[in-house]
């Protein structure tokens, strides 16, 4: 299945259905009074997150969403029939805003979490409800409402734990390719990948985390070179990002400092966020590198590139350094985890400590029988 990660559709909900005037004629009733029903209310259209897609490509095919009118009321009290509601299922990591001005409607992070997308209009009143000691014969009524309209702009952050950044050909698919069950187009030429890759690391029977892939930014991308800015959106939920850099280029002509500077620079451009998140150095293809040149290699790389954070050395396409390398990030997502658990422990410890400050003589807090 192609990966369609932005869509614009439009959603129209129902109108609601006319009330009616009308008036009971029966046989031993020639004056029984109004009776006319109430129109139903139109439908409704939702937005469901549902985990077992990982996709919008139906939106981008399926544009225009429509909910059914309710119906028109009738005599002898028969209210009209509400239309059923359309619920719209979306991958989980959908940001839905309206296309025309851009606010944010609803962002979809768990699995069954359901959103208004557009109301339903409400049914008109028949002239029953219009009846009074005065008016004992009323034709009033009224229409029903419109339903809501709009365009949506519909995109796809994948929710993942962990992003791979890096210029073209840095062995980021081979990486991912590596050390989860992603399977990803491999080859020896640029912008390989075409459109971000999910992957599992399972780094034992019950313990794994989530690697997402997306395809190489270079430098200008600000401006629309390669692939642009497009799929960095999905890096903007991972809690880690890894900056995988190719240590030994084929072309002579291509240093890696400069390359790994103009990533960070077009990353900045992009979210400044994006820079601020803990972001780990894998320097790669070191198994093309002779050993006695490998660690001078690499400590004039860290000098050059002025870095301070974690460094690791790895061969993705022989694994060498893989395995040492997924089991550290596993202990810093477990680390993150364990600390906002102890955090929100923390603010539900502070948040009931107050409620049992309270003075019960404190007139503010008055109980009425």
């Amino acid at each position: 299945m192609k990966f369609i990660d932005e869509a614009k559709i439009e959603v129209i909900a129902g109108d609601g259905g006319n009330g009616v005037a009308s008036f009971c004629r029966e046989k031993f009733r020639p004056f029984g009074g109004p009776d006319g029903g109430d129109g139903g209310k139109g439908g409704s259209i939702y937005a469901v997150a549902d985990r077992n897609i990982n996709t919008l490509v139906d939106f981008r095919f399926s544009k225009l969403h429509k909910a059914r009118d309710g119906e028109n009321g009738r005599g002898a009290d028969c209210y009209g029939k509400g239309a059923d509601d359309i619920m719209l299922r979306m991958p989980v990591g959908t940001l839905i805003a309206d296309y025309n001005t851009g606010e944010a409607i609803a962002d979809l992070t768990e699995h069954g979490q359901k959103v208004l997308l557009a109301k339903g209009g409400e049914g008109g009143w028949g002239n029953i409800h219009f009846k009074s000691s005065t008016n004992r014969a009323p034709r009033q009524k009224s229409d029903g409402k419109e339903g809501e309209r709009r365009e949506l702009r519909l995109e796809l952050k994948v929710l993942a734990d962990v992003g791979l950044l890096g210029m073209p050909n840095a062995g980021k698919s081979t990486f991912i390719t590596a050390v989860s069950n992603a399977r990803p187009k491999i080859a020896d030429y640029p912008f390989t990948t075409l459109h971000p890759n999910l992957g599992v690391v399972r780094v034992s029977h019950e313990k794994s985390f989530v690697i997402a892939d997306v395809p190489g930014l270079i430098e200008g991308a600000a401006e629309g070179a390669g692939l642009g800015h497009q799929f960095l959106r999905h890096l903007q939920r991972t809690g880690l990002l890894l900056h995988i850099v190719d240590l030994a280029s084929f072309d002579e002509s291509v240093d890696p400092v400069k390359e790994a500077k103009a990533l960070v620079k077009e990353l900045k451009k992009y979210d400044e966020s994006l820079v601020d998140k803990p972001r780990w150095l894998v320097l790669n293809k070191l198994d093309v590198i002779p050993e006695d040149e490998r660690k001078k290699r690499v400590k004039d790389f860290i000098k050059r590139f002025a870095w301070k954070g974690p460094v690791f050395e790895i061969s993705a396409l022989n694994r060498e350094g893989c395995e040492e390398l997924v089991t550290a990030i596993y202990r810093h997502l477990e680390e993150k985890r364990n600390a906002e658990h102890r955090a929100e422990e923390m603010q539900m410890t502070e948040e009931a400590r107050g409620i049992a400050s309270i003075d019960p003589d404190d007139p503010r807090f008055k109980i009425i029988d």
